[in-house]
């Protein structure tokens, strides 16, 4: 069974194009659901709505995209190098885990019950790996990563025996062209959510156009797998899956003028926190990913971490 989130309360209006002709590039609307604020609105904009400080962050951190899949053998090899990169930087490395193929859905993305009865699949998640399977250097197929879409070689796609040295040059490199700091407000009688993000361009000489993403991230989750002997793992643990973007763009959202107050961007998010894979509602079990990114290279200047609760 598919999953369909109903987090998603942003929806794609319009399609724009830029340097990369394909580049399927969405205007989100971000008009927020008020009702999921349980009490008077007024009440929230007067005293909930956060008042961000100087962002004293200095440093660069890095966005791994695992494409990845439950029933592929390899998988489980490549998902423990992005977790020990992640445990070795746990506070500039994050992990998006995409259950996606080069034509989106795939072999390893297919549910095979009674063995393989959980879809990791959402519907951005499967639009980003069918574009980037045909577009912009592509990938050949699971498991694949790109290293905050940094081009080496030719491809920002790269195999799992590369990513430990590309994220290591990032990270020494420490290159901040964008900082970004958000916070979330989370309501229990609602599940509801609202997220506020600032995005503070420090690179003048960034002069291509920026976009913002911001991804629902579920921690854990035991289920599944087929593993590297061809054997099923039914206790394994599936980190950091990629469950869907809060604005339901598989590649966000524009920071266009219309966004920025006193020289930066505010972006602002609602959305239903939804129950995880195996049913259970527990946000503390959830983050979210909140990535900029050059519109014309895709590469990512900066990824945080904002945890629900």
């Amino acid at each position: 069974m598919r999953y369909f989130f109903p987090f998603i309360l942003l929806f794609a209006i319009a399609i724009s194009s830029c340097d990369h002709v394909e580049n399927p590039y969405p205007t989100v609307s971000t008009d927020l659901n008020t009702d999921l604020y349980p009490g008077s609105w007024d009440d929230y904009m007067n005293n909930e709505w956060p008042t961000f400080t100087q962002n004293t962050n200095i440093d660069r951190n890095v966005l791994l995209e695992d494409f990845t899949g439950h029933q592929c053998i390899y998988c489980p090899l490549a998902a423990d190098i992005a977790h020990n990169l992640h445990e070795a930087n746990h506070d500039r490395v994050f992990v998006a885990a995409i259950h996606a193929g080069p034509q989106g859905m795939g072999d390893f993305q297919q549910t095979n019950p009674p063995d393989y009865p959980v879809d990791f699949t959402n519907a951005q998640g499967l639009e980003i790996g069918e574009y980037f399977g045909t577009n912009d250097g592509g990938f050949s197929g699971n498991p694949r990563g790109a290293i905050s879409r940094k081009e080496d070689g030719g491809n920002i796609f790269q195999s799992p025996n590369s990513w430990a040295n590309i994220t290591n040059s990032i990270l020494n490199t420490n290159d901040l062209k964008v900082n970004v700091q958000g916070q979330i407000n989370y309501y229990p009688s609602t599940k509801g959510a609202f997220l506020h993000v600032e995005v503070d361009k420090l690179d003048a000489n960034l002069s291509n156009d920026l976009a913002i993403v911001s991804c629902l991230i579920e921690d854990s989750l035991i289920g599944d797998q087929k593993m590297p002997d061809n054997t099923h793992n039914s206790a394994y643990v599936h980190r950091d899956t990629h469950r869907g973007n809060l604005s339901g763009a598989a590649f966000g959202r524009s920071l266009t003028d219309d966004l920025i107050t006193d020289g930066k961007y505010y972006v602002n998010y609602s959305f239903v926190v939804p129950n995880q894979l195996d049913g259970n509602h527990n946000p503390q079990n959830m983050h979210v990913l909140v990535y900029v990114y050059d519109i014309s290279t895709w590469e990512v200047y900066q990824v945080i971490k904002v945890p629900i609760q």
